[in-house]
């Protein structure tokens, strides 16, 4: 669908494909045609390759792309989403990011939408990123580990922050391989960004509904203000806070388990004194506007509370991305967190310093300060 919309913005389709070509994939090839969505006129790409029947892990892709005739930034792009795709896998599946077998997404059709899209982007100039709620439709879908709900783990992962809706359209409306290209290239989400439209352009789903266009819009143009945030996004959220004073430790310490579970972006406790008083806890939870509702039940049913206090908030964050270093005690993953396209922090990965300092039997520090050290020299050399 992004390829499609790009067409129908007007890129050149055979300088497109003569681009894609340096992926040296022998064989694909575009097939485009103008449909018609629910009143909708829209272009609808396939994508053909041979059949290969093949599982890829990151560093497969990772070695496609990098020996590809491309732009170094289409390949940093297209590398970061797949690092993406192999991270949320890994999240979900519990294993390490280096053992996550591709399946879908390792396709060399999947490899085409999102190096094709990466090109796309770079030649329409693109600078800045933003996005609407997501709509990520309904009911189950079939995967090669069998049927799940939409939206389906991994995508649920990728739009971790992101404000998402549902309705009554059954389907899968976002694919993992969509998600992380929104993950990796939008930097606001909401309403649209005060700008001077120039072009608008349709991309084409396959399945088709009643009065439901099945259609993705990209619109492209100049920002008012080109720049100012750029790097940083600007989050619409919501903040839960409710008080305790009649409940035991090991039930706060669930509910603050539960709130992760549903996807809180933040869960945190602060002592008080209340009425009578009594010793107690506000529970306050910070989350996008669609896990309101599943995070107001869950503290209905697992605390004692009458009362929860709702409040919209604006939150204004760095761009950020992971990076996997090499230490001494192995593999760790790093957050890099960028300003103006500069690397201004870097923090190791609780979960992967935890993890090495159980294997390797040495004390938590001594694993957090290697892989910190690593992170400062990986910081130093992408912001050179």
């Amino acid at each position: 669908m992004i390829l499609g919309a790009l067409l129908d913005l007007g890129i050149d389709r055979g300088e497109l494909e003569r681009r894609l070509s340096g992926l040296r994939i022998e064989g694909f090839k575009l097939k485009a045609e103008t449909v018609d969505r629910s009143g909708i006129s829209s272009c609808h790409v396939d994508v053909i390759v041979p059949e290969v029947d093949s599982h890829r892990h990151l560093h497969h892709i990772e070695k496609i792309i990098h020996e590809a005739e491309l732009s170094d930034g289409v390949k940093e792009r297209a590398i970061k989403i797949f690092t993406l795709l192999a991270e949320a896998e890994a999240r979900v599946h519990g294993t390490d990011v280096a053992k996550v077998h591709f399946h879908e997404v390792g396709a060399l059709d999947a490899i085409i939408d999102i190096v094709g899209a990466c090109i796309g982007f770079e030649m329409l100039g693109i600078e800045q990123f933003a996005a609407s709620k997501l709509h990520v439709g309904s009911g189950f879908v079939s995967m090669a580990h069998g049927k799940f709900p939409v939206p389906p783990p991994a995508v649920a992962e990728l739009l971790k922050g992101k404000p998402i809706y549902s309705t009554e359209i059954e389907g899968e409306l976002i694919t993992p391989t969509g998600a992380a290209i929104i993950d990796a290239v939008c930097e606001s989400f909401g309403t649209i960004p005060e700008m001077s439209v120039e072009a608008t352009g349709y991309g084409a789903g396959t399945r088709e509904y009643n009065d439901f266009p099945n259609v993705l819009r990209l619109m492209v143009g100049e920002a008012a203000e080109l720049g100012t945030t750029q790097s940083i996004d600007h989050d619409e959220l919501v903040l839960l806070e409710t008080n305790i004073d009649d409940s035991t430790p090991q039930a706060i310490g669930f509910v603050m388990e539960r709130a992760f579970e549903l996807g809180a972006l933040d869960c945190w406790l602060t002592p008080v004194q209340m009425k009578k008083n009594r010793p107690g806890v506000v529970v306050s939870v910070l989350a996008s506007p669609g896990a309101k509702d599943a995070l107001l039940e869950m503290l209905f049913s697992e605390t004692t509370t009458i009362g929860i206090r709702t409040s919209p908030v604006a939150r204004v964050s760095l761009d950020r991305r992971f990076e996997t270093v090499k230490t001494q005690f192995g593999e760790c993953r790093i957050k890099l967190a960028m300003k103006g396209g500069r690397v201004v922090k870097a923090m190791p990965e609780y979960e992967d310093v935890r993890r090495l300092a159980l294997e390797n039997r040495l004390p938590f520090r001594i694993v957090w300060e290697s892989a910190a050290e690593a992170g400062r020299e990986r910081a130093s050399v992408a912001s050179a």
